[in-house]
């Protein structure tokens, strides 16, 4: 089995829902960029990976990783495909800028190798995740 490539998430800071989120990805087409600080130490590993962004407490998509690029002002680009797409959720704690994901903990997309239909709502998921039940 090959390794899976690692991902990294993010808040998605100022979105009010993910729809939000996702109009802004789309609005940077052709890629949407997001700045940090340092360059991953392992950003070799994330070729292939996928940013997954997380809205009140939930992983609710995710934008394939195009690449890092430095800014003239030394921080990093993080070059985004422009697209949200939908994972099932998964409850995850708010945190300052991102985090590594292994490929492993990823969330599925929605409607990969199923039809989405055993995915509960994420509201559902987060009051579940509050009891302690998922």
């Amino acid at each position: 089995m090959a390794d899976l490539p690692l991902n990294m998430t993010k808040i998605a800071f100022g979105c009010e829902s993910a729809a939000d989120l996702r109009a802004r990805l789309e609005a940077q087409s052709p890629e949407a960029r997001i700045t940090t600080r340092y360059l991953p130490t392992r950003a070799k590993e994330m070729e292939g990976g996928s940013l997954f962004w997380i809205h009140a407490h939930m992983i609710v998509g995710r934008s394939p990783i195009l690449g890092f690029e430095q800014k003239e002002d030394g921080r990093f680009w993080v070059r985004l495909e422009p697209t949200l797409i939908p994972v099932a959720p998964m409850p995850r704690r708010a945190h300052q800028g991102w985090r590594y994901l292994a490929g492993k903990d990823a969330p599925a997309d929605l409607g990969s190798g199923g039809d989405g239909s055993e995915a509960l709502p994420g509201h559902l998921v987060s009051e579940l995740a509050k009891l302690g039940l998922v």
